[in-house]
């Protein structure tokens, strides 16, 4: 598959609610992600591990995707997420991940997003 076609694949697992099976399938064993660039977090388990904490500690409401941009090995996908953290107030939170990808998997990704 191409770079344009895997993005699409997890965007489409994310929309469907798969993210942990998305991050499984797509994401590559020493992935490196940060959220705004800040505290990179390595490797897989590392990444498993805050992925599956977010993905417990909220309620999805509503997910919908913006621009889409692939050039090269580097996307960038704009997301909005409605959803409500555990003991919070639901919010709207929009996001852009900027990804770079190698051999089918993002081999790095950071989130970046004002939590304000």
């Amino acid at each position: 598959m191409s770079i344009r076609e895997n993005v699409q694949a997890v965007i489409d697992g994310t929309m469907r609610g798969e993210i942990l099976e998305t991050f499984e399938k797509y994401y590559a064993e020493d992935v490196v992600m940060s959220e705004n660039g800040v505290e990179d977090r390595v490797g897989k388990d590392e990444n498993r591990k805050f992925e599956e904490m977010f993905v417990g500690n909220v309620e999805f409401h509503a997910a919908s995707v913006g621009r889409v941009a692939v050039d090269g090995d580097q996307a960038a996908v704009e997301w909005v997420f409605e959803m409500t953290p555990k003991g919070g107030e639901r919010i709207t939170q929009r996001q852009v991940a900027f990804q770079t990808w190698k051999d089918g998997k993002v081999v790095r990704e950071v989130f970046y997003y004002n939590k304000g």
